[in-house]
């Protein structure tokens, strides 16, 4: 397999297919592409870190060695040829550009007709076409080759949409884990125990047991390397049973939905409270009362019909009706009131014209951080992850306050269409998060491209209310573990998180090339679960076993079986377009336990990143004693 990239995911996604599923590969990276996180003098000494930080510099080093390198700045057609892609069986091409990953998905597809294509692209709408035109150029290349054999002959995928969902959900507490693939859904919570020597309820089913010292300051990361004390996927009944006190992560629901609809951005539209400020509709309030009562007032003393008294009353007001020379005094008094309150119409009117021809002038401005505020998530940095995140975030209906530095980011669009408040100015400057108001918001996302700039900001942050919910995107796992547990001795009543991109969205990268689409990841403290949809023909794990016989506790449990009929399946589970006509079955997530798997039977399966690669390798299964 050749992996060609020029970042960080191409480097894990490699080491992924390599020590997870076992597979011969070639990493194709330009030049000196290993970046070193170095945190700055301020930072280092307020977190008591060295100056300097070569996280896991040795180790990379050494994992390098054991792959196959070729150095080369762009995948040029002779590039691909001496990495072994007219041989390959897979070709994942995980640039940062699209342009790039096109041009070499298309020279590779005419090198190799049968190769499986796993391509990187932020543009979705792109990215669903190039999968239709790949796949015709491999049957133009090759007639009589059928796609089906080739197995998702090519998937495009990108890694802001992978990691965004747990990113959002991350940032907001008691919000579901949710995974959503086109047409599943799958919500995931983390559940307390009700008291001390208990277990929390397990709602469908037990994903995951949460590490032992969570609230030990000074206790394991929750990483790989925690040992029994750490996080625990996928756990059998006794282990749940006797894991009292721990906190853990039980399905909550499965079920199809619609196709996934386009991010509508109705908040966009201008309301009244947009178009007009409050003192103004406060003082348009007042003169309709004011107008109302002398109405009332002028149909109780002429005895005329409200309707008709409203009608004078109004007439009086724009000063276009005969003076009561010749009617009774409570008639001139009215008559004069409502001279007055036409006077005093006049300006309000004039001001309610200025305000709201101002406020659509500004409709295509940057909206500015209302003063009262509170309540929300201060998201930090507009690129290709922050605008994910942002459209996540405000489906879930979030309030947002956006800080970035270039006026001209990615994001910055959407979050003008969105109404969303953005904060332009550099977060490590003073007064920028106190614009975004993180005195008063719930949570801080650090979703630039620096290590630096993320956790500077988060230390601020934390200076300013040292119970903020802080979750960081970070590069390193091992920069990230020692932030993280860091931050955690000296805030131990605050949620801190870290998060890498890479660490999120390279399980479903490799699981693609392997043959298979990954329906989603669960960060599972600083693990990773997974769902895939997989047929049971061909696995002996699986074929002819009962559901409680193929669970294989820390690699693989079966919670849903596809009732579809094999004809109307799609790859994604998805719901069918529209003209295209629906399955007449669904997902069975309440499985019987004795329930037996036939060969033609596809279920979603909750995974490990081994326990998937086990089942879907092409090799001998992992040695003894391996997870």
């Amino acid at each position: 397999m050749v992996v060609c990239g020029d970042d960080g995911l191409a480097r894990r996604l490699a080491h992924e297919l390599q020590d997870v599923y076992r597979e011969s590969v070639t990493l194709v990276m330009p030049v000196a592409r290993a970046p070193q996180p170095v945190v700055g003098r301020r930072t280092a000494t307020r977190l008591g870190l060295p100056a300097r930080l070569p996280v896991g510099r040795q180790q990379r080093a050494a994992d390098e060695r054991a792959l196959r390198v070729v150095e080369a700045a762009e995948p040029e057609e002779e590039v691909l040829v001496g990495a072994g892609v007219p041989g390959g069986a897979a070709l994942a091409l995980v640039y940062e550009d699209d342009e790039t990953n096109l041009r070499a998905a298309l020279v590779a597809r005419r090198l190799n007709p049968r190769l499986r294509l796993v391509i990187r692209l932020y543009n979705r709408r792109l990215g669903q076409h190039l999968e239709e035109l790949l796949d015709q150029a491999a049957v133009v290349a090759e007639p009589g080759v059928d796609l089906r054999e080739l197995d998702a002959s090519t998937t495009v995928l990108s890694d802001a949409d992978t990691a965004a969902p747990a990113l959002a959900a991350s940032a907001v507490a008691g919000t579901s884990k949710i995974v959503q693939a086109d047409g599943l859904l799958l919500r995931a919570v983390e559940r307390t125990p009700p008291g001390r020597g208990r277990v929390a309820e397990p709602g469908l089913c037990t994903l995951a047991l949460l590490s032992a010292t969570t609230g030990d300051p000074a206790g394991t990361e929750g990483s790989e390397r925690s040992g029994d004390r750490g996080p625990q996927l996928l756990p059998d009944d006794r282990s749940v049973a006797a894991a009292t006190g721990r906190g853990i992560v039980a399905l909550e629901a499965v079920s199809r939905t619609g196709p996934t609809a386009p991010l509508r951005l109705g908040s966009a539209a201008l309301p009244v409270a947009s178009l007009f400020s409050r003192r103004l509709r406060w003082s348009l309030a007042g003169i309709v009362a004011v107008v109302t009562a002398l109405a009332v007032a002028s149909s109780v003393t002429t005895g005329d019909h409200p309707l008709h008294a409203a009608y004078i009353t109004l007439l009086d007001i724009f000063a276009i009706n005969d003076p009561a020379v010749t009617e009774p005094p409570e008639r001139k008094v009215l008559q004069i009131l409502a001279g007055f309150v036409g006077l005093l119409l006049l300006p309000v009117l004039v001001a309610a014209a200025l305000e709201g021809l101002g406020a659509f002038r500004t409709a295509s401005a940057l909206r500015r951080v209302p003063r009262s505020l509170s309540g929300h998530v201060v998201l930090l940095g507009l690129g290709k992850i922050g605008t994910r995140v942002l459209a996540r975030l405000r489906e879930l209906e979030i309030p947002v306050v956006c800080v970035e530095s270039d006026p001209d980011a990615r994001g910055v669009p959407l979050a003008r269409r969105l109404r969303v408040p953005v904060v332009l100015g550099d977060v490590t400057e003073e007064g920028v998060l106190e614009a975004a108001r993180i005195h008063r918001a719930d949570a801080l996302l650090a979703l630039t491209s620096s290590d630096t700039t993320n956790l500077e900001s988060a230390l601020y942050a934390r200076a300013v209310r040292s119970d903020l919910r802080v979750v960081m995107r970070l590069y390193e796992d091992d920069f990230a573990t020692a932030v993280y547990r860091t931050l955690r001795t000296a805030h131990p009543d605050a949620l801190t998180r870290s998060r890498s991109v890479t660490h999120l969205s390279a399980p479903a990268f490799a699981s693609a090339m392997m043959g298979r689409r990954i329906l989603g990841a669960v960060p599972v403290e600083r693990r990773v679960l997974l769902f895939a949809a997989l047929e049971v023909a061909g696995h002996a794990q699986l074929e002819g076993r009962t559901v409680a016989e193929s669970f294989r506790p820390g690699a693989w449990r079966v919670i849903a079986l596809d009732t579809s009929a094999p004809e109307d399946r799609r790859p994604d589970l998805s719901v069918p377009p529209e003209g295209e006509p629906a399955p007449v079955a669904g997902l069975v997530w309440d499985l019987h336990p004795g329930y037996v798997l036939q060969a033609g039977d596809r279920v979603v399966l909750a995974a490990t990143r081994r326990g998937l690669a086990e089942l879907l390798g092409r090799h001998a299964a992992a040695a003894p004693g391996r997870p």
